[in-house]
């Protein structure tokens, strides 16, 4: 499994042919078919290569909804 820094998933927004990636509670997600984050936004307040664990918890919907997506890797803490 592929881990990834802060960083390198900043890499990943979904913007000028980049994947769409995000992470949730240590793992990372592919969301680039997701029709909600084109362009590597969601709902105008989120925006892909970012971690979500703390604005998920404000969203109408649970962390576990991101397990629909591929997971790719997991986010190494530093």
């Amino acid at each position: 499994m592929k881990k990834f820094t802060r960083k390198e998933l900043a890499r990943y927004n979904g913007k000028d042919g980049a994947p769409a990636y995000v992470a949730c509670e240590g793992e990372v997600y592919d969301v680039s078919k997701s029709v909600l984050w084109r362009k590597g936004e969601h709902q105008v307040t989120h925006n892909a290569g970012q971690d979500l664990t703390d604005s998920i918890k404000e969203a109408p919907h649970g962390p576990d909804l991101l397990k629909k997506f591929p997971l790719v890797g997991i986010l190494e803490e530093s």
